[in-house]
Order: structure tokens, then sequence, then C-alpha cells
């Protein structure tokens, strides 16, 4: 099944680099001391690419969301009420205990099912929550004068950056969990082939 379409697939390999560069500019950024040994970058050029990942992620972000309106690929994202938490506890059962017992997977990927329904809820949190959250709370510390002084007493600016280090944070263990769940196709390389391919390969036991 042809899955992925070329844009999908670019869009992916700038957002997964972009985000690594962020990952790791980041943590510099909050360990190392200006004027000390750098934690893994050196603070001055930590910021200076940790800014041109965010842009680079930010325009890449735009593109995702104008591709999901105008071509069939965000009908993926949409999710139903009907049988929700009944269809998400499946999902778990199998990834915590069905596929290692060789269960057919309840939610095989078809043209019309690209995502089951844990992937797409994480998804559309990471997606349509986390990021935006991300670049917004980005450019409030890009440029604080636009950031609100005072919060119930609270520093603006501090809030921002905490709410930036959060969503950061989240948004990085779901990238873990998400290389993890990639290497869970018939062959640990199924899905990597896939994204690089744009065809998915069906199978009968994985995701």
């Amino acid at each position: 099944m042809y899955l992925y379409p070329k844009w999908i697939r670019v869009w992916h390999v700038v957002n997964g680099l972009m985000f690594l560069i962020l990952i790791i500019t980041g943590l510099s950024m909050q360990y190392t001391d200006k004027e000390n040994a750098s934690f893994v970058v050196g603070f001055a050029p930590a910021v200076k690419w940790h800014n041109f990942a965010a842009i680079m992620l930010t325009v890449n972000y735009i593109i995702f969301v104008a591709g999901n309106f105008l071509t069939t690929n965000g009908q993926y994202y949409k999710t139903s009420r009907e049988n929700f938490l009944e269809d998400l506890l499946k999902q778990l059962k199998y990834y915590s205990w069905g596929m290692f017992q060789g269960e057919k997977h309840p939610f095989p990927v078809t043209e019309k099912r690209k995502f089951n329904p844990l992937q797409k809820i994480t998804y559309v949190l990471a997606m349509y929550v986390a990021v935006p959250l991300l670049i917004i709370s980005g450019i409030g510390l890009l440029f604080p004068e636009i950031t609100i002084t005072k919060f119930f007493g609270v520093s603006g600016l501090i809030l921002t950056d905490i709410l930036h280090i959060t969503m950061g944070f989240f948004l990085s263990i779901f990238m873990v969990i998400h290389i993890y769940t990639c290497t869970l196709g018939d062959k640990p390389t199924s899905l990597f082939h896939g994204m690089i391919t744009g065809y998915h390969k069906s199978e009968e036991h994985h995701s």
C-alpha cells in the first residue's frame, strides 16, 4: 500500500533531524555555563543552531498542517468517539501482551486507516497540541518583549520557559517511543523501509 507520499517522507525526515538538533542544543543551553566547558555543544553555537532548527521546524510544521488540510493525509488524524476507549484498551492490551503471544494486530494498517487508536490519539496530541505550544513558547522566549509580564504574580517569561521545556520533554519522550514502535513491524526495519519507499508492507501479526 502506498501510504507515504513524497511530501510526507521529506517532512518526516526534516522534522526528525530538526527535532534532534533542538534536543541536543536545548540540553547544551540548559547545562552549559557561558564561561565553562560545554555539555555537548558550546553555549553560543547551541543558541545559534537551536534558533535555526526552531525556524526550520516551524516552517516544516506549517507545511505539515497545510498538507493535511489540502490532501487526504488529514483523514488519518480524525478521531471518532464511537468505541474510543474500548479500541484504545484493545490496542494497549495488544502492545502489552498480545503481540508477545503472536496474536494478530487488532487494527491492521489499511488504505483508510494508517494509525491504530493509540497511535492516532498520541499523534494528535503531539502534532496538534504539544508542537504548537512548543513553537508558541519558543517564539515567546525568542522575543521576550511580546511575552506577558506577569501572570497571577508570576513572571510570564518564567512560565513561558517552563511550558517550553515541558513540551520539549514530552515530545522527546514521544520521539523515543515512536522510534521503538517503528521496530515492531514484520521485521525491525520494515516500517523504516516504508518511510523510505512510501510503501507499507501488509503484515498479519505486527503494527
